[in-house]
């Protein structure tokens, strides 16, 4: 590292205008000037910041540069402790600046677990310890360990921060885990040590105080010198270029002190120091600056969400703590992780930003660093932050601009703004924005939310959500007899459904006061574009006409029997296979009315009154857990078989069986059978089926009035808590309309018409192979090439998904089997309505497929048979 680190093309050092206006020095070692930038602050205790080029939190580095200086520190306390003690050393990290250097320092170290602290109180997890940091803007800092006994022991406690200045925060943390925890020997570790010569020897004395060892390991050492008065002149100067007579106020600015910098730069200058990127340079000065929230002229760019596949269980950062195993598992899940990102990036972009998400730091430098190695583009990174700076546009200042947005993750000290440094106008053709799954609220996707300001300033946003990871108590076996007190028992008929109350109990809660509802076309187009999970809203129910009304008494009249036939098969195999006294656990709400029946044919054939309850499962996030831990509270886990109406492709299949492995993995009730049990296998994915036929199932020709008027289920952050069931609500004004019970009854009655062949068809099939073949799987992944589309998401293979398409979606097209008969008929009712055509097909291995419509926007077409391009 040398001093053209952060400097402009000229040399300019990133701290020059500071130093000119105010006379602060910085003196020390060679290297410091490349490590440190100065810039001002509005604080009563400390007007002047020191600005990291290498923490990767203002200024966006290389990921490699950045994770390179913690391992190195890290590599150098392993040198210090020898083989014996650093075995024995717990890493702990400041927030929030220093969370991602820690976690760095402990991958330097190898075996050591990791824990950094936090100004995020977490339900049910209690402090272990704290601290308060004088100088900080938010000053209080919790220590929420899961396991308790990590701040327990006699090995090293390797303590990071990013600067080491008076030492008063370490110093505090020390005596305070001292008096609790008390070790033999203390590291501090730090990028600068910026102590001055009055606090140098606070060190020594203070470990002969307490009766232990306290070394010290930095990248580079040196001091600030400030003349007198620089705290009055440096807050005068930050009122000078923040206050309303700091060149020209925009009329639309937001009432309030607002800090002010220059419009969107045009480029980027660049220095050729390894792994280094200088500010950003302007020319000519804009000499009018206005605050980002005000300037919307440029047009903004597209977002797009990416399922990350996060390995359940894993903690996203060290909040809670993070162990050497919880680093091999993040290491062997980074690759497919990565690969999700680097598709979602254009080929030809040339710089991308990932931006993380103020404590949450280290999930997104790995990303980031891996991304480096694997696409051609120019990678950097840096994070949100709650400290505001302001920012000039001057090279030999080191914050040349920021973004302003509200909070986004319910902090506990309310609302309020938070920054992004030397974003705007660094040029990047892409922005990864990371955040965990707290964050990710409405507020996060609002107009002038974190998503839009960096749409405002580069041409493609690409959001990830890491899911937040809440511990479960070491002592939770313990408590396990308690379990159930601590979760809500289920909701039952009258009071949410339409179903009686012994029918079914939904392990949901209720949202029935909540507006949740959106225009089809504007979740489309939500969904497609990625600022929002198909999860977080729901679809306007559809209200159906007389004529479609009349179709499905029609289609449940002839069909009502070979429903009955599946229903008594699929019940017969469970007993047989799986369980003589089955649990049965609907996945609501397409499973929810199969489930009631194959309870009703157990009573009719068995006199068996099985337990059944609906649970939520949600493509790309998984089932329930908290469901999951209510059934293995009362129930043995073994008895429990999942229940679906129909398979399409198999996602739900995947989705379920990934979920119950990473539930286990990550400390849940072993023995949850993930084999789906349903009414119809057309796509040949399952095991357990009443029949693979693809027919008409009338439950699926409507939405929550076939299914107890209960919705489709949500999750979405800011409804949800960690420690909640997911939610759905209650369409009790549809009760006009409600055929749930109807549609119930009408295939019971047909029960004894049909007990005699579902014996023989139970026979046949156990002694069949029903080995899943995935048919239907290949037949989509076929469909989406064929048609253009390269998104199996968006083909809905078989009736029931079809018509799903027709009711809930934007519809592209239909592709229905050549000689499809009245199984077809609301289908094409339903598709005559919405002006989609229905293509019929030689070789479909299904009755019919809808597609959605690719790459929707409000107006897109696909007349032509293809898929749309934008």
């Amino acid at each position: 590292m040398n001093n053209a680190v952060n400097n402009g093309d000229d040399g300019i050092w990133s701290g020059t205008w500071v130093a000119e206006r105010l006379g602060v020095e910085l003196v020390g070692d060679d290297a410091l000037t490349g490590l440190l930038g100065l810039a001002l602050r509005r604080n009563p205790k400390r007007a002047h910041l020191l600005v990291s080029n290498v923490l990767g939190k203002h200024v966006p580095q290389s990921p490699s540069v950045v994770h390179g200086h913690g391992f190195a520190l890290g590599r150098r306390v392993r040198e210090l402790l020898g083989a014996e003690e650093t075995a024995e050393a717990v890493v702990l990290g400041y927030a929030e600046t220093a969370t991602g250097l820690g976690h760095a320092v402990a991958d330097g170290l190898g075996t050591a677990p990791y824990l950094h602290s936090t100004r995020r109180p977490v339900a049910g997890v209690a402090q272990a310890g704290g601290f308060e940091e004088s100088h900080s803007h938010a000053t209080s800092h919790l220590l929420l360990p899961e396991d308790p006994a990590l701040l327990v022991g006699d090995g090293p406690l390797v303590l990071v921060d990013d600067e080491f200045s008076t030492g008063n925060t370490v110093l505090n943390t020390i005596r305070a885990l001292h008096e609790r925890y008390p070790r033999r020997r203390y590291v501090v570790v730090a990028l600068v040590d910026m102590r001055s010569a009055a606090d140098a020897g606070r060190l020594d004395d203070f470990a002969r105080e307490i009766g232990a060892r306290v070394d010290l390991v930095t990248a580079a050492s040196g001091t600030v010198r400030l003349p007198e008065g620089v705290l009055e002149k440096g807050q005068e100067l930050v009122a000078r270029y923040e206050g309303p007579t700091a060149g020209h106020q925009p009329s639309a600015a937001p009432s309030g002190p607002v800090a002010q910098f220059p419009a969107p730069l045009q480029g980027a200058a660049r220095t050729d120091s390894p792994g280094a990127r200088g500010t950003a340079r302007q020319a000519p000065h804009d000499p009018h600056p206005e605050d980002d929230r005000t300037r919307r002229t440029r047009p903004e760019g597209h977002i797009t969400r990416v399922d990350l596949h996060w390995p359940r269980g894993l903690p996203d950062g060290g909040r809670h703590g993070f162990t050497p195993k919880h680093r091999a598992r993040l290491e062997t899940a980074l690759p497919a992780m990565t690969a999700r990102l680097a598709e979602a990036i254009p080929e030809d972009a040339s710089r991308v930003l990932v931006l993380g998400f103020e404590e949450l730091m280290y999930a997104p430098l790995r990303l980031a660093r891996e991304l480096e190695q694997v696409v051609a583009a120019e990678v950097r990174y840096s994070t949100t932050t709650r400290s505001p700076v302001l920012a000039v546009d001057d090279p030999g200042y080191a914050i040349r601009s920021r973004i302003v947005f509200p909070a986004h993750d319910d902090p506990a000290d309310g609302p309020g703004e938070r920054y992004a440094y030397n974003v705007a106008g660094s040029g990047f053709d892409a922005v990864v924005a990371v955040v965990d799954s707290v964050a990710d609220t409405r507020e996060l996707h609002a107009p002038d939310g974190l998503l839009s300001q960096l749409a405002a300033h580069t041409p493609h946003v690409v959001l990830a959500v890491v899911p937040s990871y809440v511990p479960e108590p070491l002592y939770a076996a313990a408590l396990s007899e308690e379990r159930p007190a601590m979760l809500p028992e289920p909701l039952r008929g009258p009071a949410f459904s339409s179903y009686p109350p012994e029918e079914v109990g939904w392990l949901l809660q209720d949202l029935s006061d909540v507006t949740l509802e959106a225009p089809t076309e504007e979740r489309e187009e939500a969904i497609q574009s990625g600022g929002a999970h198909y999860a977080e809203s729901l679809p306007v129910e559809y209200q159906p006409s007389e004529q479609y009304q009349e179709l499905f008494h029609a289609a449940l009249e002839t069909s009502a029997a070979r429903i009955a036939q599946a229903v008594g098969v699929v019940t017969e195999t469970v007993i047989a296979e799986r369980s003589p006294r089955p649990v049965l656990v609907s996945l609501a709400r397409a499973g929810t009315p199969v489930g009631v029946l194959m309870r009703r044919w157990a009573q009719f054939r068995h006199g068996l009154d099985l337990p059944h309850y609906a649970v939520s499962i949600v493509r790309g996030r998984g089932i329930d857990a908290n469901a999951l831990r209510w059934l293995a509270a009362h129930h043995d886990p073994r008895d429990v078989v999942f229940v679906d109406g129909w398979t399409g492709k198999g996602a739900i299949t995947r989705e379920l069986a990934a979920a119950i492995e990473e539930f286990e993995a990550g400390g849940g009730a072993a023995g949850f059978d993930a084999e789906i049990a349903v009414l119809a296998d057309p796509g040949s994915c399952v095991r357990t089926y009443g029949t693979r036929d693809d027919f008409l199932i009338p439950s699926a020709c409507l939405n929550s009035t076939v299914s107890g008027l209960i919705s489709r289920t949500v999750l979405r952050a800011d409804l949800v808590g960690p420690n909640d069931f997911h939610g759905a609500k209650f369409y009790r004004e549809l009760a006009g309309t409600d055929v749930s019970v109807a549609f119930l009854d009408a295939v019971a009655a047909r029960f004894p018409e049909v007990a005699d062949a579902v014996g023989g068809a139970v026979k046949e099939l156990l002694a069949s192979d029903r080995t899943p073949s995935w048919e239907g799987w290949r037949a989509v992944e076929r469909i989406s090439e064929e048609y253009g589309i390269h998104d199996v998401n968006l083909v809905k293979p078989g009736v029931g998904e079809t018509t799903r398409v027709l009711l809930r979606r934007v519809p592209w097209k239909i592709l229905a089997r050549a000689g499809a008969g009245a199984d077809l008929d609301h289908v094409r009712l339903l598709a005559g309505q919405r002006g989609v055509p229905v293509e019929e097909v030689g070789d479909l291995p299904y009755t019919c497929v809808g597609l959605i419509h690719p790459q929707f926007t409000r107006g897109a077409t696909g007349a032509d048979g293809k898929a749309v391009t934008v």
